[in-house]
């Protein structure tokens, strides 16, 4: 570790960057102070005086607006990151732990339905047309859902296939309308080529009043996205409560 005496020394090494500015200005005080000086040598003086107060200026100008382009690009690389790390990069939609933050967020003062969805027989597209087709899947399904949801809520994706959306201060009778239009809307409109078979999704819904946890939430509609599997895909199944 350097000693301060050592660290003055370094500094006094340093450039003087205003090495021209402080002559000038030395000279300006010698000459205040000079009782020989005259009008000539006061005019001279003052003319080199502005002329490097003017350097200062242009320099100073040129630095603040550095700073602020440097201040621009880390706000806007802040808003990057913040939204990489709650956004999904596939499809940039809420990731799973954006969900989780928002819903319990959510139901801590409201009450609200909580819709989950899995792409039936998802690894079989995987399996026969690779993944870039898988990819174009999930994307298909998000616009179905963006489609429909629009303001109403928010859509993350949980997983590989599995997706939520909730529904803040909806009612069942909304939330039942709302997961029946996104599953005809992925059954009977999407189309992704080469997949030749129809593109479905199984949903589970439950309702939930405030002060419901996540977990409780998640797992009432995971349960009713079970029985909708088992129940033969493409339909929805509300939670039992």
């Amino acid at each position: 570790m350097r000693s301060p005496s050592s660290r003055d020394a370094a500094a006094s090494d340093a450039p003087d960057l205003f090495r021209n500015e402080s002559a000038a200005l030395d000279k300006a005080r010698a000459m205040h102070a000079s009782a020989a000086a005259g009008a000539a040598d006061y005019r001279q003086s003052l003319g080199e005086l502005i002329e490097h107060f003017q350097r200062l200026m242009r320099e100073t100008r040129r630095l603040i607006g550095r700073s602020d382009r440097a201040e621009r690009e880390m706000q806007a690389l802040a808003q990057q990151l913040a939204y990489r790390a709650s956004h999904d990069a596939l499809t940039g939609v809420l990731n799973r732990s954006a969900v989780i933050e928002r819903t319990a967020k959510v139901l801590r003062t409201e009450s609200a339905v909580m819709v989950i969805l899995d792409i039936d027989e998802f690894k079989r597209i995987n399996d026969d047309y690779g993944h870039p087709t898988g990819d174009a899947v999930i994307l298909g399904v998000v616009d179905c859902l963006r489609r429909i949801v629009g303001d109403a809520g928010f859509i993350g994706r949980v997983g590989g296939e599995e997706f939520t959306v909730l529904l803040p201060g909806r009612e069942a009778a909304d939330g039942a309308l709302l997961a029946e239009r996104m599953r005809a809307a992925i059954s009977d409109s999407l189309v992704v080529a080469p997949v030749e078979r129809r593109i479905t999704a199984s949903f589970g819904v439950s309702v939930n009043a405030a002060g419901t946890s996540f977990d409780t939430a998640y797992g009432l509609a995971d349960a009713a996205l079970y029985r909708a599997k088992r129940g033969g895909r493409n339909r929805v199944e509300f939670a039992d409560r």
